[in-house]
Parts: C-alpha cells; structure tokens; sequence
C-alpha cells in the first residue's frame, strides 16, 4: 500500500510540473526524468514482486552515432521485497513520429534483499521503451528489460520485468 502511495503521488508532482511544459523552450530542457513502476520477475511466480524506479538522462551529453542518437542513463530500483538495483549505461533513441522507441544497455549493482537471488553482485540490463509524447516535455511509455549476470555467477536465472513509465524533461 505504502508503495502505491508513493507511486502515486510521485506521478501526480510530474504531472503537476507537466502543465507549464508548453511555457519551456526545447532548447531549455537537457534533463530528463523517467518514473517508473512494474512488475519485477514477472515470469517467476514464486520471485515476482512490484517495483518502482527513477531513471536520469542529461540530454546534453546525447551523441549522434552511427547507431543512432545515444546518451548516458542512471537509475535505480526498488522491489516490494527490497530487493534493489543501481545502474548507469547507454541508451539510443530514436523517434518515428510521436512515438519513441528507446533501447538501453545499464550495468549494475543488485541487492537481493528478501527478493530473488540473481547469482551475483554485478547485473546487466538490456530494455527496450516505447512511449508516446504527451507534450513537448512529457512521454507517456511501456518497456521490458531482463536482467542477467552474464554467468560471472555460479548461477544465472535473470529476471524478466515490465514497467509503465512517465518521462518528464526539465
């Protein structure tokens, strides 16, 4: 419950700074916010529980690349079974219209608390978002990601999670 709470009022502060995005000028903004809440492990039935993240993009820093246009992230998340996840790493993105397609590769630090046991302290994460622009300064999304230890650990199950994400840039 507390968990709902708190997603919910974190979106309702994005939403509230989103009503005066049309004032913003494009060029002022290079900070963008993702807020996100899921389902972590979605496909283990014993290990499944729900998340809530936060994820940081300064698009200053963006790149056009021969991959497309990439950028660092930083983030992290936290599971109802506290179990947590810090991550910094890439992502391109790239824009067909009002939609936007958003791959994301993020090493990291996990902590399994009372959740599930990934193998090993150092944690990939590959994720693909689509999201939708709201306004000129908010998306509205879906993505997936697995995370895996890429067998550094005596053990690899991974963890396959969804989320629905609310990007905001300041």
């Amino acid at each position: 419950m507390i968990l709902k709470n708190f997603c919910l009022s974190l979106f309702l502060v994005f939403y509230a700074f989103s009503l005066n995005a049309e004032e913003l000028k494009a060029s002022d903004q290079n900070t963008e916010f993702n807020l996100y809440t899921g389902m972590f492990d979605f496909s283990d039935d014993g290990k499944r529980s729900t998340l809530v993240g936060i994820q940081h993009q300064n698009e200053s820093l963006n790149r056009d690349t021969f991959l497309g246009n990439l950028s660092p992230v930083t983030g992290a998340l936290i599971t109802s079974d506290n179990a947590s996840y810090i991550y910094t790493g890439v992502q391109a993105q790239y824009k067909i219209g009002a939609l936007n397609i958003t791959p994301s590769f993020t090493p990291g630090l996990y902590h399994e608390g009372d959740g599930k046991d990934l193998g090993h302290m150092l944690e990939f994460k590959s994720e693909v978002q689509l999201s939708l622009d709201l306004s000129q300064s908010s998306e509205l999304g879906f993505s997936y990601n697995h995370i895996s230890n890429a067998s550094l650990g005596d053990k690899n199950p991974g963890a396959n999670s969804y989320m629905f994400n609310f990007l905001k840039n300041f």
